[in-house]
């Protein structure tokens, strides 16, 4: 299998493409931006859970077992961190 979803390089990608396409942005569906806000919502949920279950985690730990990139799972370890969500 890849390495799995990396929500950081995602975000980046989908504001690039935004930011260089007027076009683009004209026709852009608003509902598409609120799906990615409630995956990314769902996939924050599924992290504290699992943490809630399995106590401190780290990243690398994480990755492997939700199937993430290492790189998303840092992204959203320190995210939910910075928002006061507390991860062991």
């Amino acid at each position: 299998m890849g390495e799995g979803v990396d929500p950081t390089q995602m975000c980046q990608s989908l504001v690039a493409k935004v930011a260089q396409s007027k076009q683009l942005m004209a026709i852009t569906d608003p509902e598409l931006l609120v799906l990615f806000e409630d995956w990314l919502e769902e996939l924050e949920e599924e992290v504290v859970q699992y943490v809630d279950r399995n106590g401190p985690v780290d990243a690398d730990r994480l990755a492997r077992d939700l199937g993430l990139s290492q790189r998303g799972a840092r992204f959203l370890l320190s995210k939910l961190q910075r928002e006061g969500h507390s991860l062991g």
